[in-house]
């Protein structure tokens, strides 16, 4: 046993700082990660009293400048820092969980989904401009195709068009295209801007009855190994289970589409207070795929009661994507596909 690391990490929380290593948080490097990393070893250091040290890790989506759809999107930003975890290089790790694939490794746990953040996708663009306001031809600047679909579906909605422009790179590098001129405008997660406390940048937020986030938006993955029983149960102290149960709605339906569907899937689970008590009674969930032109979106909704287990909000999901299916989804595929 390496003679550096406690023989039960989540044993010893009580203990004081200084009698112990610190807890090793992988995280990707990039300005946002580090930010949404440093979030979680605040929230740890809190609950336990222990050190935590943030362990940086380039991943094959942050060196790689190929289109996201291209090299698969999902996952291209996670195998590090999981390969991480399992040679025992940190004790756990911080994923985007729109990140993540739905295949959950059995090696791996999600001990924790923290409170989600604001999922809704943002406008920046020149001037000040709204999404409505852009005009006719636009040039917008966006790294998915979803959000293409989406936001070329709305625009045809408003009875104008735009041209949407694949782009990548950090939100510096989004940003700075709208600053030079070279785009009239890019899309970006809400979440990623309010972590870094650059949410007045945005000069629109898109509502979500326009443009459906990807599955997971704005929701954070604390993992660990499986056989770390002890530090999972001390992390599942800053689980929030509103948001997973909404989340794993959103990935089972995301499971399911991709099962019969090659179209990346947009999909919000909404929590639903009941009167004016304000008590959360049910689950909305829709979803969406399309082509990226806009022409063509399938977008469904179906509502139920709040799960209250991992099994009634699978089966949320996979309800819906059956619909979704039935109603021609798995049609929309092909180099026009989202």
């Amino acid at each position: 046993m390496n003679s550096a690391k406690s023989a039960n990490p989540a044993q010893d929380v009580g203990a004081a700082a200084g009698e112990q290593r610190p807890l090793r948080l992988g995280t990707r490097r990039s300005k946002l990660a580090m930010a949404q990393s440093g979030h979680v070893a605040d929230a740890v250091r809190a609950l336990t009293g222990r050190p935590v040290e943030l362990v940086e890790i380039t991943t094959y989506g942050d060196v790689s400048r190929e289109n996201l759809a291209q090299i698969g999107g999902t996952g291209v930003f996670v195998t590090a820092l999981r390969d991480a975890l399992l040679r025992d290089e940190v004790d756990f790790a911080v994923h985007s969980l729109k990140d993540l694939p739905t295949a959950q490794p059995a090696e791996l746990v999600i001990a924790a989904m923290p409170r989600r953040e604001d999922p809704r996708d943002v406008l920046v663009a020149r001037d000040g401009l709204t999404f409505e306001q852009l005009p006719d031809g636009a040039r917008v600047g966006t790294g998915s195709p979803r959000r293409m679909a989406q936001l070329n579906h709305y625009a045809r909605q408003l009875g104008k068009s735009i041209e949407t422009v694949a782009i990548r790179g950090n939100v510096d590098t989004r940003i700075g295209y709208v600053r030079d001129g070279e785009l009239d405008a890019v899309v970006l997660a809400a979440a990623g801007l309010n972590r870094i406390g650059r949410s007045a940048e945005a000069t629109d937020h898109l509502s979500v009855d326009n443009v459906l986030p990807a599955p997971g938006q704005g929701a954070l993955a604390i993992e660990c190994t499986a056989a770390n029983a002890d530090l999972a149960a001390t992390l599942a102290q800053l689980d929030d289970p509103h948001t997973r149960a909404a989340v794993t709605a959103e990935r089972s339906l995301l499971a399911a589409l991709e099962a019969g569907c090659s179209a990346p899937v947009g999909a919000l689970a909404d929590l639903l207070p009941h009167g004016n008590g304000g008590d959360v009674t049910e689950m909305r969930l829709r979803g969406v795929v399309g082509t990226t032109d806009g022409s063509t979106l399938v977008q469904l909704s179906t509502t139920g009661p709040v799960p209250q287990s991992y099994d009634e909000a699978m089966a949320l999901g996979r309800e819906l994507a059956d619909e979704m299916l039935a109603k021609g989804a798995a049609g929309l595929m092909g180099e026009r596909a989202l």
